[in-house]
């Protein structure tokens, strides 16, 4: 089976397309029942992340990484300029700056439930593109994390951060929780810019 086959078997079993879209970007279904057990890691070692435990600005990170993070953004941004489209690697790219600014470890490739961690923190990464009219993300409530960083990308191709406690999340029912880049504004953690 192909890394991408499994969109297909989504769509064979009923899935719509904006779930669809939704594993696309991250990479796997996020629908499906993840245990954290399964990867060897127990609820129970889970701790809130403190303040200080943040990377500060002058840990390292790989030259190499940065150099072809920035070197997407000026493809994806120079594309759009050309074309009046834009490339579709905003989930990537919102990884990528969580790597960079935030020191997240990141998981392998189609790990369900958390895209890393900082510490003993998983942190799920959900990216805001400029084509989004609606500056929300939407989180798989049975996903294995107690952070979300919410990666806003402008128009010009800045990038904004929020890094927002679970238990910060709005309540409810249903598959999903949302978070609003707008509510979360004043409250969470510290937000980081770059560009």
């Amino acid at each position: 089976m192909g890394d991408w086959d499994f969109l297909h078997d989504m769509h064979h079993d009923g899935y719509n397309s904006d779930q669809i879209a939704d594993a696309a970007a991250c990479g796997y279904n996020p629908y499906e029942h993840f245990d954290v057990a399964d990867y060897g890691y127990s609820p129970d070692e889970w701790r809130a992340l403190d303040e200080n435990e943040l990377p500060d600005e002058s840990y390292m990170v790989d030259p190499e990484l940065v150099m072809i993070f920035d070197n997407l953004v000026h493809s994806a941004k120079s594309f759009h300029a050309i074309t009046d489209r834009y490339l579709q690697i905003w989930g990537e790219l919102g990884e990528l700056f969580a790597e960079i600014h935030y020191g997240i470890k990141r998981h392998k490739p189609h790990t369900k439930g958390s895209d890393g961690k900082i510490g003993n923190d998983f942190i799920e990464i959900k990216t805001i593109s400029p084509e989004k009219s609606i500056a929300e993300v939407k989180v798989k409530r049975a996903g294995n994390f107690n952070k979300l960083l919410i990666v806003k990308i402008n128009s010009d191709f800045s990038f904004e951060s929020q890094l927002i406690a679970r238990k910060k999340i709005e309540k409810g029912d249903g598959i999903h929780m949302r978070a609003s880049w707008s509510s979360n504004q004043s409250t969470n953690m510290p937000k980081k810019k770059s560009r």
